[in-house]
């Protein structure tokens, strides 16, 4: 396919420029286990915190006692409510979480108090002896328990701005999308299919636990080196918290181990630096791997009522939904999760008439937020499985129904946008189901089953492949195979208004006799590849092939959060626009100062550039070198970039320009299924993603691996179990399950090149659209081979049975 010419002229062919899999400067450390993590920190007289945290979901505190704690030798603080300095509740937007627990918990794990000491041992067992006298409430778990006219309100006297808009104060937010006229459209419609679905809590199960190290500094501010996704938003919710001014709070990036979103809140940044401020010694905090699960938010739990009509020939005539997601006990980033379910909650398809609702509540369930998909993959998974039930319904092919309704440039979404750039998605499910699939097992009589050792012969089957692996729970007896397909649809950047933007400083200059960039950014790289991006970026643009990257802090402009799919559109745009500034001054410092050598100088920027360390005319020509142009002189220039601005939806139908970029990817997946046992093994996984422009082709494809990943682990295995008293009964890797590497199947990738003419470089966000089609793709595959209707995922062997 033709790939759209992008507004501006770039280098190509650079050696480590965009458009080439240059290497991340940080992968073999990271393999070889040389990197250095935040848990790694370490700093001379340190102490280590601990959190004591509530057993109970919904709890009165009656009163809190330290005495004991106080009392084990090498304990050095032990802090509660009652000793914060100044403002005592965070958020990201809406400040109701308090940062110790003040006369009331609201979820299991709760943060009560906070103890340092020399030895995390100690701490521990410090904490231990701290008595807190809960009288326990009855648990708000649910939209019935939540709205009921006599529930308890979870945060009475709200005065957020959604606090006026909805029907029940235990509501965070609502947000509706209406369109067309939906009555008309049902009673025109030949095929009606209705359904209920359900999406468990998904945990963001990063393997690099929450951790972080908090220094007195000697203004009487402090220095934290953190793991985060954000390091401005993080600074902004801690300077009120420590009653310090924004100057005198120092962030700086340590080693992330995976983030997924669920370190866009606050978890120990706040107590850690408490505990330094208070004993005037760096203070260290390492989750553990249990605490880890309740230091952190979760994938939004759903339940979805969807209503489809059509035309017997497949044309959809109208939807109706209903989407509740569940917040739990703190706002978190639940409103604009609750724009993301509503305002994608149709998926990419064109429908005139539409009345969708979407709520988020407040219960005393584990505060939920950020991940991946961020509110599309809940709806995805329900538009998608009523499109199966649709084609069936029709008896149609599901990807001809799913290509007849396809959007595409110029289609108008539910909220009245117009997509203004290419939206291939009849082009993706063409791809993915026109790719080979994988050859069917020998499963008849006499086929050889082995281990998968040297021994298994030639044309063994290897027992891994099988469902239920290496426990040899089958030799292929009742196993059968399905496909299924499933497409979605994912906004880019930070939507409804938000002025989004993000800083970079780059600096040229000679050293050693070769020009050198530095690239300054408040970015948080958390694995999607962006310290490798912004030197191909820099090599493109400068001409240079020595880059550093300053380590990301707070003495820079804000970047933005490492989310929404924006980190290559936000800061490697502001990259982009800081090498352009820098690309200028070169040219006129060379006029200025070696116009009178060649009349090609010009007068103007016009038709020069910087390749190889020179500057060449358009033919390639040298007209200098830089270190003739620069001589000992430093070039240093700080760009912002900004999206263009989108508009908060109408709060009663839902209509605005609330989204900044569109990002589609589609996805085949073929399983095998043992229908006497309920297990299944995924065979393959196709995904088919257009992603504008893919500036490293190995990092998008990665990307585009892990994506399918966390959707096929929330298809069949991953989930946070809450009681019917709100507390989590698997907080481990052990009892909550992710993909291993034995999980994973093969994948067929294909990467669609079309850009935007809106985005720096025609690139398009491409982290989380992969998380959105592959969970209803796994399930339509089992679907297929069962014949069972699944509407919950994880989907677990009872579904599959029956049971």
């Amino acid at each position: 396919m033709a790939v759209t010419r992008t507004p501006s002229r770039i280098t190509t062919g650079v050696a480590g420029g965009i458009g080439t899999s240059a290497p991340r400067p940080d992968g073999a450390l990271k393999v070889t286990g040389e990197f250095a993590y935040s848990s790694d920190l370490w700093a001379e007289d340190m102490l280590w915190g601990f959190t004591l945290r509530s057993p109970h979901a919904h709890a009165e505190i009656r009163s809190i006692d330290t005495t004991g704690a106080l009392r084990v030798p090498g304990v050095h603080a032990v802090l509660t409510h009652e000793d914060l300095p100044a403002k005592t509740h965070y958020g990201l937007e809406i400040a109701d979480q308090p940062v110790l627990a003040i006369g009331r918990v609201r979820f299991h794990g709760e943060p009560v108090a906070l103890v340092a000491a020399d030895h995390p041992e100690t701490a521990r067992r410090a904490a231990e002896r701290i008595r807190v006298e809960y009288v326990e409430l009855e648990p708000i778990v649910d939209e019935a328990t939540a709205t009921a006219p006599d529930a308890a309100v979870l945060h009475p006297g709200r005065t957020d701005r959604h606090s006026r808009h909805v029907p029940h104060p235990n509501i965070v937010h609502r947000q509706p999308i209406r369109r067309g006229d939906v009555a008309a459209a049902r009673a025109a419609a030949d095929v009606v299919v209705r359904g209920d679905y359900e999406v468990g809590m998904q945990d963001q199960a990063f393997l690099g636990p929450e951790s972080g190290l908090a220094v007195p500094a000697e203004d009487g501010g402090v220095d934290l080196y953190i793991a985060t996704q954000w390091l401005h938003v993080d600074r902004d919710q801690l300077a009120p918290v420590l009653g310090l001014p924004p100057e005198k709070v120092r962030l700086t990036l340590s080693g992330v181990g995976g983030a997924f979103g669920a370190r866009e809140d606050l978890s120990m940044q706040a107590h850690a630096c408490l505990l330094a401020l208070r004993t005037g010694r760096p203070v260290k905090i390492v989750y553990s791997r249990e605490e880890s699960f309740f230091g952190h938010v979760h994938r939004h739990p759903a339940k979805l009522s969807y209503e489809h009509g059509a035309t017997r020939d497949g044309r959809l005539l109208y939807v109706a939904a209903r989407i509740v997601l569940d917040g739990g006990a703190y706002a978190s980033s639940t409103p604009a999760v609750v724009g993301n379910a509503a305002s994608l909650g149709v998926g990419p398809y064109e429908v005139d008439n539409v009345e969708v609702e979407a709520v988020g509540l407040y219960t005393n369930n584990p505060p939920c937020g950020a991940m991946r998909g961020f509110g599309a993959v809940q709806a995805c998974f329900a538009y998608e499985s009523q499109m199966d039930r649709l084609a069936a319904e029709l008896g149609m092919d599901p990807v001809e129904l799913r290509r007849r309704n396809a959007v595409s440039q110029g289609s108008v979404m539910p909220t009245g946008q117009v997509i203004d750039a290419p939206a291939p998605v009849a082009e993706l499910l063409r791809r993915v189901k026109e790719m080979p699939l994988p050859p069917e097992r020998p499963w008849l009589p006499g086929a050889v089953v082995g281990d998968g050792g040297p021994d298994g012969g030639a044309g063994a089957v290897d027992v891994r492949a099988l469902p239920g692996g290496l426990s040899n729970t089958t030799h292929g007896e009742g196993v059968v195979r399905g496909v299924g397909y499933a497409v979605g649809i994912k906004n880019v950047g930070f939507s409804e208004g938000f002025d989004d933007y993000s800083t970079a400083r780059v600096r040229l200059e000679m050293i050693g006799g070769e020009p050198v960039a530095m690239v300054h950014t408040a970015m948080a790289e958390v694995g999607q590849g962006g310290v490798t991006v912004h030197g191909q970026i820099v090599r493109t643009e400068l001409g240079v092939e020595r880059v550093t990257i300053h380590p990301a802090d707070t003495r820079v402009g804000s970047a933005g959060s490492t989310s929404a799919s924006r980190q290559t559109y936000m800061t490697g745009g502001a990259v982009k626009l800081a090498c352009e500034a820098v690309r200028a001054e070169v040219l006129r410092l060379g006029r200025e100062r070696l116009g009178g050598t060649s009349p090609l100088w010009g007068t103007d920027d016009t038709g020069l550039f910087l390749e190889g360390g020179k500057v060449v005319t358009a033919e390639g020509r040298p007209l200098a070198s830089l270190a003739e142009v620069l001589g000992s002189d430093a070039i240093d220039l700080t760009r912002e970039h900004h999206h263009r601005r989108t508009e908060p939806f109408d709060l009663r139908t839902g209509q605005g320009f609330g989204h900044v970029q569109y990002s589609f990817c589609a996805h085949r997946a073929v399983v095998e299924v043992d229908t006497e046992l309920g297990l299944v093994k995924v065979v393959e996984m196709a995904a088919a993603q257009d992603v504008g422009r893919a500036l490293n082709p190995k990092s998008v494809e990665g990307q585009i691996h892990g994506g399918t990943a966390q959707g096929l682990g929330l298809a069949v295995m991953e989930e946070i179990l809450v009681s019917d008293e709100g507390r989590v009964r698997n907080p481990s890797f052990t009892d909550y399950l992710i993909p291993t590497f034995l999980d994973m199947p093969p994948m067929r990738v294909e990467i669609l090149e079309l850009a935007d003419p809106h985005a720096p470089y025609g690139l398009r966000g491409v982290g989380e659209a992969p998380t959105l089609s592959s969970t209803p793709a796994v399930v339509a595959a089992i679907r297929a081979a069962t014949g069972r209707a699944l509407t919950r995922v994880p989907v677990r062997p009872e579904h599959i049975l029956g049971l």
